[in-house]
């Protein structure tokens, strides 16, 4: 089966400034999968591109089996798209909310709509302008699941929601997805909480791919080591083999695709000592901010 999703050398540049540089991934059917990166790495540039909203400089991606600036009404209909900046009818109450959207969409399910609501405890009668930020983002979040899209793309999904919120969106997601087999591309500056709901991710770096595997692959393979911070260490920087390198007071930290055998090889290579070499214990944040650096 073809991939839902499918970016090949994306490249794409605001006047003269270079934002994407050959970005390539592809988006298989089922599951939840996480285009990652920090701020400015080039996320949301790549989903207004997947939408149509923006041509590339160079390369192309096709979804649901269109050129992504071609999409017909058809293929479209098929996707459900939360951007950020989101607008929506203030003045309409959560049920004039579900009415009004309902006739736009064939596979309407006005039952998912009210289950997310439901759990929030909230009558519908209430209208979105008396609402916190939080509960009008999950009632945005409702109207998209009850369109029952093949495709769902969430631009910061955890935006405008607290913890509980966003702990009650991620369960329900993952329950959403278990049952009617949606295909999510979701992003989000939470890291912590998507260890719990990724399945697959790409990982950006100044508009580059610096990681795209399973997430259970990636937390097997990428690792963090540390050891006693010398004048030779001090000399390392980033380069093919090491994704970042942290120097504190008395250690040097380095993270990469490499155990520590490969590792010790490495530090051999570059005539590095490494005394005291232990691996440290990493989250999947940890792991992210390893591979992606802190500032």
């Amino acid at each position: 089966m073809a991939p839902l999703i499918k970016c090949e050398g994306l490249i794409h540049a605001y006047g003269r400034k270079p934002v994407l540089h050959g970005i390539t991934f592809a988006v298989e059917a089922g599951g939840i999968f996480g285009l990652l990166g920090k701020n400015g790495a080039g996320k949301s540039t790549v989903i207004n591109i997947l939408m149509g909203f923006l041509r590339p400089t160079g390369g192309g991606c096709r979804i649901l089996g269109e050129e992504s600036h071609r999409i017909s009404p058809e293929v479209r209909s098929r996707i459900g798209l939360l951007q950020e900046g989101f607008v929506q009818y203030d003045f309409m109450s959560v049920a004039e909310l579900e009415r009004y959207y309902a006739p736009f969409y064939r596979k309407w399910n006005r039952e998912v709509f009210y289950d997310l609501i439901g759990r929030m405890g909230m009558p519908v009668s209430r209208r979105l302008s008396a609402m916190s930020n939080g509960q009008r983002s999950q009632v945005v979040l409702g109207l998209i699941m009850a369109q029952m899209p093949e495709l769902m793309i969430l631009d910061d999904y955890s935006m405008g929601l607290d913890v509980g919120y966003r702990r009650l969106f991620v369960d329900f997601l993952r329950e959403y997805v278990a049952q009617h087999g949606t295909t999510v591309l979701l992003t989000s500056h939470v890291v912590q909480e998507l260890d719990r709901i990724i399945d697959r991710m790409v990982v950006l770096k100044d508009g580059r791919v610096c990681a795209c595997m399973a997430k259970k692959e990636f937390m097997e393979k990428f690792h963090g080591f540390s050891f006693a911070r010398t004048p030779f260490s001090l000399q390392m920087k980033p380069d093919d083999v090491l994704c970042t390198v942290d120097h504190a007071a008395r250690t040097t930290t380095v993270y990469g695709f490499l155990d520590e055998t490969a590792l010790k090889a490495y530090l051999e290579y570059l005539k590095v000592p490494c005394e005291g070499l232990a691996e440290m214990p990493m989250t999947f944040e940890d792991a992210f901010i390893g591979l992606t650096g802190k500032y």
